[in-house]
C-alpha cells in the first residue's frame, strides 16, 4: 500500500510517523509494520469515536507504540520537530484552512523529515451543474482546491524537493454526466483530462 513507500527506516529504526485523519487506525498499523517495535506512530483524528475505535484496535493487535490523539490537524496536539514522516490519505481537502495544516506539518516535522500526502485536487473550473454530482460521486471533492494553488502552499511554507508521486484522473461515469446536460465543449474538456478531478500524492521535504 501507499504508506509503505513513504517511510524509509534509518539504521536504528527509531522513526516517528504521524498520520493525519487516522480514522480506525489502518494506515497507522501499516506504518507500524515499517518502523517496527522501536519506532513510534501517532494517529490524529478529529472524531472522538474514531480515536476510541482505533485505540481498541491497537490494543487487540498488541501495538504498544501506536498512539491516537483527538485533535484538530490545523493545531496538532504534538510538539514541534517530533516526526520523521507525516502521512495522510484524503483528509486535507476536508479542512477549511489547508495552508494552516501545511504549516502545522512543517512545524511537527524534524529538519530533514518529509511528508507524503494523498488527496483530491481540481484542475480548471468544473461546470457548476456538474460540481454537485461530482462531489457526491467522488466523496472528497467538496473541499478540494486547485492543483497549482495546493503546490504553491507547500512551496510557500518552506518545503523543498516537492514532487508528485502519483496522479490519477477520477472518472465520472457517462450515466452521471448525461444527467446534467453539459455543453459538448464542456463535456469534451472534462473527459480529456484538461479539466477535472484528480487524485494526487505529493511528497515534500523539510530542509535540514
Amino acid at each position: 500500500m501507499w504508506v509503505t513507500h513513504t517511510i524509509c527506516k534509518n539504521t536504528e529504526g527509531r522513526y516517528t510517523v504521524i498520520d493525519l485523519g487516522s480514522g480506525a487506525g489502518n494506515d497507522c498499523f501499516i506504518a507500524r509494520e515499517e518502523v517496527g517495535e522501536t519506532g513510534k506512530v501517532i494517529g490524529i483524528d478529529f472524531t472522538p469515536a474514531m480515536i476510541e475505535k482505533a485505540t481498541v484496535n491497537a490494543k487487540k493487535l498488541g501495538f504498544t507504540n501506536v498512539h491516537f490523539l483527538q485533535g484538530d490537524i490545523e493545531e496538532m496536539p504534538v510538539e514541534s520537530n517530533v516526526a520523521d514522516v507525516v502521512v495522510s490519505n484524503c483528509v486535507l481537502n476536508l479542512v477549511p484552512d489547508k495552508e494552516g495544516v501545511i504549516k502545522e506539518i512543517y512545524r511537527v516535522l524534524k529538519p530533514g523529515g518529509h511528508f507524503s500526502i494523498s488527496d483530491i485536487v481540481l484542475i480548471g473550473e468544473l461546470p457548476e451543474n456538474l460540481r454537485k454530482s461530482a462531489e457526491m460521486y467522488a466523496g472528497c471533492v467538496s473541499g478540494a482546491i486547485q492543483k497549482n494553488e495546493y503546490l504553491e502552499f507547500i512551496s510557500a511554507v518552506g518545503f523543498n524537493n516537492i514532487s508528485i508521486q502519483k496522479e490519477k484522473s477520477i472518472i465520472i461515469p457517462d450515466d452521471i454526466l448525461s444527467k446534467y446536460h453539459l455543453e459538448i465543449s464542456e463535456l469534451e474538456e472534462f473527459k480529456n483530462g484538461k479539466t477535472g478531478i484528480f487524485s494526487k500524492t505529493v511528497f515534500a521535504k523539510k530542509p535540514e
